[in-house]
């Protein structure tokens, strides 16, 4: 991985953004017909999902058909680069569905397994965070309020000071529920049904911390650059790293500003009582 390799990714990373959100916008809002992809409970899937996904590989067969390829409504594709791409073309889909706006275009690209790339494109509200080893960056393209604007973390290093998220707290159970209660409990405010826009409010020094599992490799390796671009820290629930693409990793993460912030909430998810 060299330096050339990483700025014209991160190009071509932003092009498939680009290019995702013009698929999706003409369903947004729109009555739709949604399957269910799921055997049990419901799983989301839409027209729009599937136009945006089908873009993206679209344009990486073109660019870099040495690159492998993970998604969220199509197979894999192997590569022989070194890089993996890993879609998720509309996280959030019951957002979408539900016509709000919490809902993201997730975009990663990983060398040898290591997210280095993570792009979060909101289209509909024209905001987007790009993480890589140069940093996190904010457009507002929109807003009209200039583009790539640097993001730092919040300086929050406890609990009683962090604004605390996740996307749905009844998807905790057991030992899991009882260690959300305890950091929720020691947090200033608690927010919910945020999807992977927390991850980018907390990039931009907003949210303070993030608590999910249950992840796939789609909902999180776009995550990792962003939030470690902003100078937090994003590791599983138990310490370990954020490996999407290797199966040990256990599907939870935990998003935090600082690192003391983060030390403060592992201790909490590790008690007994």
């Amino acid at each position: 991985m060299d330096a050339t390799a990483i700025s014209n990714r991160l190009a071509l990373a932003h092009r498939l953004a680009d290019a995702a959100g013009a698929a999706i916008l003409p369903w947004f809002r729109q009555r739709l017909d949604i399957s269910n992809k799921a055997a049990s409970g419901f799983d989301p899937v839409t027209r729009a999902d599937e136009a945006a996904e089908q873009a993206m590989r679209a344009i990486l067969a073109d660019a870099v058909p040495d690159d492998a390829v993970t998604g969220e409504e199509y197979e894999a594709t192997s590569g022989t680069s070194g890089w993996t791409w890993v879609l998720d073309p509309i996280d959030g889909t019951r957002a979408f569905i539900a016509g709000t706006t919490t809902w993201g275009v997730l975009i990663a690209a990983c060398w040898q397994g290591e997210p280095v790339i993570g792009i979060i494109d909101q289209p509909f509200v024209g905001e987007r965070w790009a993480g890589s080893p140069a940093g996190t960056v904010h457009q507002r393209t929109l807003a009209g309020a200039g583009t790539d604007q640097p993001v730092t973390t919040a300086p929050v290093t406890t609990p009683a000071e962090a604004i605390l998220a996740t996307t749905d707290p009844y998807l905790f159970s057991g030992a899991e529920a009882d260690a959300f209660a305890r950091c929720r409990a020691a947090a200033r405010l608690t927010r919910y049904g945020l999807d992977c826009m927390a991850y980018a409010y907390l990039a931009s020094g907003g949210v303070s911390a993030v608590m999910e599992t249950g992840l796939k490799p789609v909902d999180v390796a776009a995550l990792v650059p962003v939030v470690r671009g902003a100078g937090g820290v994003i590791t599983s629930w138990d310490g370990a790293p954020v490996l999407p693409l290797d199966p040990a990793w256990d599907g939870s993460a935990l998003a935090c500003a600082t690192p003391q912030l983060h030390e403060a909430l592992r201790t909490r998810i590790d008690a007994t009582s």
